[in-house]
Parts: C-alpha cells; structure tokens; sequence
C-alpha cells in the first residue's frame, strides 16, 4: 500500500507570515494616526499663535513669537469633542505700557488656559471662538523696574529671606541725609500692586527723637500703588512671591476668550 503523506509545515509558515503581514499593517496604520495627530497639534498650534501674537498687539504690548502647545494625547479626540485639557502659551520677552507711562518687562510670560472649548473651525482657520473655563499666567518683575514705577528717587528693592527689602535715603532738615532700611510690603490692591513699608530704620545714626520723628513722617508718605498694564486674555494680577531674581507674579482670569469676538 502506498503512504500519502499529507504536509503541514509549509501551512504553518503561511500562518506565521499572514500574522507578520497583520501586524505590520496594524503598526504601519497606527504610526500614521501618530504622524496625523500631530500634524494636526502643530497646525492648530500655529493658528492659535496667530491669535494670540494678535491680541498682544492689541493691548499695545510686545513679545517673542508666542509658543502654543496643546497638551492632552490623543489630539484628535479631542478635537472630535470640542474640548481640550490645558493649552499652553508662552510669551517670550513680554513688555508692555501701564497708563503712567511705565513698560512693565518679563523674560517670559507663561499662560495656562485650561478646560477649552473650541469648534473645528476654530483650530482649522481661526474663525470659531475659542474660550478657556479659566486661565494662569506667572511672569517676573524685575526690582529695579518696580521701584522705578513708585517714582521715588533712590528706592531700591531686593529679596531677603523670601521677604521683599527696601533701602532710601531721608534727608533731615536739609541738613544730615540717613540711609533708611525697612521691610517693603507689596500687595494686590483692586488689580494694582501696592507698597508700603514699615520697621524703618536709619543706618548708623544715634537713637534721636527728632530723627525718629522725620522717619515715622516719611514712612507715612512712603505708600505707593504700581500699575499693572492691560495683559492678554483680561489676566489680573492675583498674586505676589517675593523671589531673589524678581518679584514674581501670578495672573488669573475666567470664562476667557482666547480667539474670535470677545478675545
């Protein structure tokens, strides 16, 4: 009787080499969602880049190109949505006018706007309305600059153990001029920044009566309010962190438009 032999490992080798093919189909297919995605981001990035180097424009202020990054992965999904985690701006060499004549400067103004809505067309063209639930920025002041906008000759400002100092000088009857020394106290006052300054004390100078005198008057006069210019997105100053490079100051605002009618 002749044997019939039937063969199987060439069957199997097709079915190993369908499941290759599978996979590199599966692998190729979603390396192109991947690149697709984020060709996507960057081009929304751009439009959004615009918009915002236009509103900076507007407010009569200055900066670098704006740097947009729309974070959350997938990016795609959220377009299909509508709705984006956080987006991401940052305004490099920020510099603009208060109404005394006073250019407020940052190395970099960071933005975050988070819980956004924004149509398709939005992001395609820039015709849609885009608006953020609430939005933060931080941006550092530089000392000189904020005792330059109190308009007080020889004021200088600086950090000390995370508390802002301040140094003048008082002339005396016109006669003896004392270097004064004191803690500066900066506060946000109905959206401006407010100084003020208390445990003065003259350097090197004798207990006097009289001398103290002058200084607790002078101390008095020494309240100052600093201008805060019209910033991007209606930010408001929030908040003051004495750092040693700079006073650094947060922003915030709610129910902001980042593009479109109300931006």
């Amino acid at each position: 009787m002749t044997e019939v032999h039937v063969p199987g490992r060439p069957r199997r080798r097709r079915g190993r080499a369908l499941t290759v093919v599978v996979l590199t189909l599966l692998l190729l297919l979603f390396l192109g969602v991947v690149v697709i995605d984020r060709i996507g981001s960057s081009y929304a990035e751009g439009v959004l880049a615009e918009k915002v180097s236009q509103q900076v424009a507007d407010r009569g202020a200055t900066s670098g190109t704006p740097e947009v990054e729309i974070a959350g992965v997938p990016f795609l999904t959220q377009v299909l949505a509508g709705r984006y985690q956080e987006i991401r701006i940052t305004l490099p060499d920020f510099s603009a006018p208060t109404d005394t004549d006073v250019t407020v400067r940052m190395d970099a103004l960071d933005i975050r706007a988070a819980d956004v809505s924004a149509p398709l067309s939005a992001l395609r063209d820039g015709t849609g309305d885009v608006t953020a639930k609430s939005v933060t920025g931080t941006g550092t002041i530089d000392y000189d600059l904020i005792a330059e906008a109190t308009g007080q000759p020889g004021l200088t400002l600086a950090e000390k153990d995370g508390k802002v100092v301040g140094t003048a000088e008082l002339k005396i009857s016109g006669l003896q001029t004392v270097a004064l020394a004191g803690a500066a106290d900066l506060s946000v006052v109905k959206g401006k920044v407010q100084v003020r300054f208390s445990d003065v004390t003259a350097k090197d100078v004798a207990p006097n009566p009289f001398v103290q005198g002058q200084i607790d008057s002078y101390v008095k006069q020494m309240t100052f309010t600093v201008d805060v210019p019209e910033l991007p997105m209606n930010l408001q100053v929030q908040e003051l962190t004495p750092l040693p490079e700079g006073l650094r100051v947060t922003f915030g605002a709610s129910d902001v438009a980042l593009t479109g009618a109300g931006a």
